[in-house]
């Protein structure tokens, strides 16, 4: 698991790169963790084409929609502007875990109100609670 937080206006493409480097995917087997996951579900905020390259020459499946404006400017370039990326409408579905996932840790007070003015206190706040949640559903698989 891994955390970024930025400043509350910044945008948070920019942010993905460098969170992918610090994600480590553990093996089922032996062997060290991979640095680099099989695919990447995002919303249209990650859409950017610059952002695909990246992902496509690092190996990553990406799948996200694409923006209108996006899809309006390609269309405007006529055939210079190249097919659409491919999109799975039902892979993308699944998404939803991790917009639930968001929901359940704004449960926690002190994480929906930011009692913690200081990054390195609220950043271990955010992963307490993420372990929290982690714990009970891992509980509730088992009973």
């Amino acid at each position: 698991m891994s955390v970024i937080l930025t400043p509350g206006q910044a945008g948070d493409n920019p942010q993905l790169l460098p969170l992918l480097d610090q994600v480590s995917v553990g093996r089922d087997g032996p062997g060290r963790p991979r640095k680099r996951p099989d695919r990447v579900l995002a919303d249209k905020a990650y859409s950017h084409p610059s952002t695909r390259a990246a992902l496509r020459r690092r190996g990553i499946a990406f799948t996200s929609p694409e923006r209108s404006d996006q899809i309006q400017r390609r269309r405007a370039k006529g055939s210079r502007g190249g097919r659409p990326p491919t999109f799975d409408q039902a892979l993308y579905a699944s998404r939803n875990v991790v917009e639930r996932c968001f929901n359940r840790l704004k449960q926690f007070r002190a994480l929906a109100t930011r009692y913690a003015k200081r990054v390195a206190y609220y950043r271990s706040e955010i992963i307490i609670a993420a372990t929290v949640l982690w714990l009970r559903t891992d509980l509730q698989d088992t009973a």
